[in-house]
């Protein structure tokens, strides 16, 4: 009984690696003014920061429609599954996983989908997706997928650090004056994601102590699964890989690239980690 995995491209899995794992992703998609583009399609990460350099304002981004992931849960129904399961974005932050709900309901009576909140997003998305697809490709059954991806989701973590507040002025997320005196002082937000929302964890006087701030909470845990570092162009990944090297080493972490929708808020060179807490 195969169980093929869907997502959406919030999960920022390189197209090699989603392939490796049979998982199809489907696209959201980012607006630069009149300007629309497939996320990862005709868009890259690295194109993505460099048009949201150059633009006033700030990129949208917007959710698959029901149709898109009709199509694709279709596609896997023509390739022998038996049953689909869908990982989607955390639904706080999108209307993502409604699209996909939608798309489910229009398949049931041909295909079993089961769609999931990962109460996620970026590479903390992309561990579940990815364990999951391990999971189906040993041969688990859906219902024990869909088990093993929703505790996960419980156990997922995100924390990093912002090195510009310039999104969230563009965005009206801060008032110019509190930018102003951010960017003079150096102040570096601190985020992180608790119940599958970004919400603020403070402020750091530099960068350093930002990333130190990030390791701390990596070594809250005696050890971790699954630890991957996240950024957004940032030039100092390797300053965050050596804080963490002491306990695990540089090697075998691996790097992800943002993605827009986490980008367009947090806007280039955010720098942090995912990791799965242990149960």
């Amino acid at each position: 009984m195969p169980v093929r995995i869907v997502t959406d491209s919030s999960c920022d899995l390189d197209a090699a690696e989603a392939e490796e794992l049979g998982v199809e992703v489907v696209p959201l998609s980012i607006r630069f003014g009149s300007e629309e583009f497939t996320d990862r399609v005709d868009l890259t990460a690295e194109d993505f920061y460099s048009k949201m350099a150059a633009s006033a304002g700030l990129p949208e981004t917007a959710a698959p429609s029901v149709g898109a992931f009709e199509q694709a849960f279709r596609r896997q129904a023509d390739a022998g599954a038996d049953a689909v399961l869908c990982i989607t974005i955390s639904s706080k932050l999108s209307a993502t996983m409604q699209a996909a709900e939608n798309a489910a309901k229009v398949v049931g009576d041909d295909l079993d989908v089961r769609v999931l909140d990962s109460l996620s997003v970026t590479a903390g998305l992309g561990t579940i997706v990815r364990l999951a697809a391990r999971a189906a490709a040993d041969g688990a059954d859906a219902a024990s997928i869909a088990a093993t991806a929703a505790d996960l989701a419980g156990r997922t973590r995100i924390a990093g650090t912002l090195d510009t507040i310039d999104n969230l002025k563009k965005g009206g997320r801060v008032g110019g004056a509190q930018a102003v005196i951010g960017s003079l002082l150096s102040i570096k937000p601190l985020i992180h994601f608790e119940d599958g929302v970004v919400g603020p964890a403070g402020r750091a006087r530099t960068r350093r102590k930002a990333l130190e701030w990030v390791r701390d909470r990596v070594w809250d845990q005696p050890s971790v699964e699954e630890l991957v570092v996240i950024h957004s162009m940032a030039p100092d990944v390797d300053d965050l890989l050596d804080l963490l090297a002491p306990r695990y080493e540089r090697d075998q972490i691996p790097v992800t690239t943002i993605g827009p929708v986490v980008g367009t808020h947090g806007g280039p060179r955010m720098l942090g980690a995912t990791w799965v807490d242990p149960r």
